[in-house]
């Protein structure tokens, strides 16, 4: 294996995927300038037939990338800040995620967003969110959340060669974050979650950039007697609730640490799941570590306080563990 950074795996997927298929589009705002760096190079190796920069217009964007896909083609969308599905929602919640089945199947779409979210850096409020609640409602795109290189890459390149529209939800702020990657050519299966640690007293669910700081505590708590189960879901549509129900079944307690603000969030379905179907394994109520019902403020101060942290995972841990 070698060590990547995040946005590296990332780059290396689109290579590789559109050396594999020469159906295989990207396009969107920037692309070509690759701000991001996930996109550096694949102009100057696929030029522009493949790779084309696109006026700052969401809702053409999506509607472009349901046509390419109806006609054909693989399409990967840019689409820079995930808040700008705001702006490209209509063709987003009634054609992509709607369209096989209105066609009751002669119609695929192989589409991959591409956004970066989440806050941390100061870009503000229309820069800053979380909006993988709105795509996980929509009930016919996949929601994907790679916390790590290796899924990263795995996870994109099982969308791309997918026949379903899937939302690929970079972690802003981790591009240099680095890991080890397989050599080989491989995929992460949708609906797998990842087991990051093993623990007996109290099972974390962790999401997309909150798997960092939930490990820390993990490791912190592990030196006060305290086990801590790690879960990172990797993909939130499709969910793998059964890995999630089998772990509280073990540890009675459950957190859900989300981005994404606590109203309707994905920490509330997967509080929800639990309740359902683990309610007598439970313990202890269930904890939800999110974000309050505000928009993203951009002073550095105040965002820090809003955005989930160690110290907010560490006492919903204690909280449920003390006697």
């Amino acid at each position: 294996m070698a060590r990547r950074r995040y946005i590296q795996a990332i780059n290396d997927a689109l290579l590789e995927e559109m050396d594999r298929d020469p159906k295989v589009i990207l396009f969107g705002e920037d692309v070509e300038l690759a701000i991001f760096g996930d996109t550096r190079g694949l102009l100057d190796r696929f030029g522009r037939d493949r790779i084309r920069n696109t006026p700052i217009c969401e809702a053409t964007l999506t509607g472009m990338a349901v046509g390419a896909a109806a006609a054909g083609y693989r399409v990967v969308l840019h689409m820079m800040f995930s808040n700008f599905v705001y702006t490209g929602f209509d063709a987003i919640a009634n054609q992509m995620a709607k369209l096989r089945l209105m066609t009751g199947g002669q119609l695929n779409l192989p589409i991959t967003v591409l956004a970066g979210y989440g806050a941390g850096r100061s870009t503000g409020a229309q820069h800053s969110d979380t909006p993988y609640p709105l795509l996980m409602n929509l009930g016919g795109v996949n929601v994907l959340t790679p916390s790590t290189p290796a899924d990263a890459k795995g996870l994109l390149k099982q969308a791309i060669r997918g026949e379903n529209p899937s939302f690929f939800l970079e972690a802003s702020g981790r591009g240099a974050e680095s890991g080890e990657v397989p050599d080989e050519d491989y995929t992460v299966p949708f609906g797998q979650a990842a087991v990051l640690r093993e623990g007996r007293d109290v099972t974390v669910v962790a999401i997309g950039h909150m798997v960092k700081p939930v490990l820390g505590v993990a490791d912190e708590l592990a030196e006060r007697g305290v086990g801590v189960e790690v879960i990172d879901p990797r993909t939130l549509v499709p969910l793998d609730e059964e890995s999630i129900l089998r772990s509280v079944e073990r540890t009675g307690r459950l957190v859900v640490v989300d981005e994404a603000r606590d109203r309707c969030g994905a920490a509330s379905h997967i509080a929800a799941v639990v309740a359902d179907r683990a309610f007598p394994a439970l313990k202890a109520p269930v904890k939800r570590v999110s974000v309050p019902n505000v928009a993203m403020p951009y002073a550095p101060s105040a965002e820090s306080r809003v955005l989930p942290d160690a110290d907010g995972v560490s006492k919903a841990v204690l909280g449920l563990v003390a006697p």
